[in-house]
């Protein structure tokens, strides 16, 4: 059987923590879309970690972590979080890497901050990280698939091939300094190197796995709302964010995918531009995202402070349905505990008319946001493990939203650790 973990809204939902805390029943755990350019924030009996590209079901003894064909495998990166988890105790974990998987290669970083320097103010608030010129050179056809290394002889002849076309537009679009094809070629020496241990036919691999019964646990990167075709386009990240792309970028059936549960937070959170209806501001701002996350609201791979805002029932009942959620997982509850009122997105008004459907960009940047405030429980809720010992006002805020979201809340955590978690309708 198949599950997949998804974010249901901007990201930094917190599917690290809800993708380690199922990894302890999976058998495999895999990544199957995105790069380095997002983390998930993981608290459990190894301590606090970030993880960028690794799945985070390393932390399991019993699963195999697998980077699927989808995933923008940036090599330095993955092996520099392979050994730091390693040098901190935790046990070398089973790696599986996708012989189709591709690579990031060294010029990629550099290409997405020249374009960022070039769009100056018209920027996306990119990473860094090389994402988009990786995709965009994977659809273009121009990419590295980790298979390619082993044949030095095609390789050197592409790698110059590329480097012509990547080499007009240093000189003549960004006036940058110009790739040396055996400077590349040494490098990807290098990343051979790293990855050969762990490279395989990733596809048979779960096949295999599914007809012997295993269960394997699919872990998306980012949210619902940063995905490229439905989300809020431009301002996304290159890869589909969606369950069904998990079918895609791990390469199995699709109708294996029984249950799909979508990450959301009891408050809303987003790093980088775009539309954002529930942000709010100023020191309300400040004090929630002081108080958010595990030491406050700050993105795992930037470090920069997210933008803060009240939960949008409007856009997660959209990112929910677009994800196909059989589950919702509600996280970081505790955090609203100093409320004495807590205001919740219910509706739009764009153009003077009040929607609950989630619309195209367009719109949305018209959109404010019709808010309904609900009584705080004034207490902390941490170490609660039974859902009929939250306060009244608590159960009353889960139970609104679950139904303006129209997904069930099978999930809540009150903590970051691994076990603040209470299960409801189990």
């Amino acid at each position: 059987m198949i599950k997949a973990v998804v974010g249901a809204n901007w990201g930094d939902e917190g599917k690290g923590k809800i993708t380690d805390m199922l990894a302890q029943e999976a058998d495999v755990v895999v990544r199957f879309q995105g790069g380095a350019n997002a983390g998930h924030t993981i608290v459990n009996d190894y301590g606090k970690f970030a993880l960028h590209t690794l799945p985070s079901g390393v932390f399991s003894g019993r699963t195999t972590s697998v980077i699927g064909n989808g995933v923008a495998l940036d090599i330095p990166v993955f092996f520099k979080e392979y050994n730091e988890i390693v040098s901190r105790g935790v046990p070398a974990p089973k790696i599986l890497i996708s012989d189709r998987a591709q690579i990031v290669m060294p010029y990629h970083p550099l290409f997405d901050q020249y374009e960022e320097e070039r769009l100056g103010g018209r920027s996306f608030g990119s990473t860094k990280s090389g994402i988009a010129p990786f995709y965009s050179d994977k659809y273009a056809k121009i990419g590295f698939q980790v298979n390619e290394l082993f044949d030095n002889e095609k390789l050197r002849e592409k790698v110059e091939s590329v480097c012509q076309v990547k080499n007009v537009m240093l000189e003549h679009l960004y006036h940058k300094p110009l790739l040396n094809p055996d400077e590349i070629m040494d490098k990807l020496m290098e990343y051979k190197e790293m990855v050969a241990p762990y490279v395989g036919d990733v596809s048979l691999f779960l096949w295999n796995a599914l007809k012997e019964g295993k269960e394997i646990l699919l872990e998306g990167q980012l949210g619902s709302m940063k995905d490229p075709d439905h989300g809020i386009y431009p301002m996304v990240t290159s890869s589909s964010t969606l369950a069904g792309y998990g079918a895609i970028g791990a390469g199995v059936p699709p109708y294996e995918i029984k249950k799909i549960i979508a990450v959301s937070k009891a408050y809303s959170s987003a790093v980088g531009a775009g539309a954002f209806v529930s942000e709010i501001f100023g020191d309300e701002a400040d004090e929630l995202r002081k108080r958010g996350g595990d030491g406050g609201e700050f993105g795992a791979t930037t470090g920069r402070p997210r933008r803060m805002g009240w939960y949008d029932c409007v856009a997660s009942k959209y990112d929910c349905r677009i994800q196909g959620a059989t589950d919702v997982a509600f996280t970081v509850l505790d955090v609203l505990g100093y409320l004495d009122e807590i205001p919740v997105c219910v509706g739009y008004e764009i153009d003077g008319q009040v929607t609950t459907d989630f619309p195209t960009t367009c719109k949305l940047e018209k959109a404010k946001p019709v808010l309904e405030k609900l009584p705080g429980w004034k207490c902390d809720i941490r170490g609660i493990k039974k859902y009929e010992d939250l306060p009244e006002n608590c159960r009353n805020y889960i139970e609104f939203i679950e139904k303006q979201i129209e997904c069930p809340i099978t999930m809540v955590s009150n903590g970051p650790g691994r076990n603040d978690i209470i299960y409801r309708n189990r």
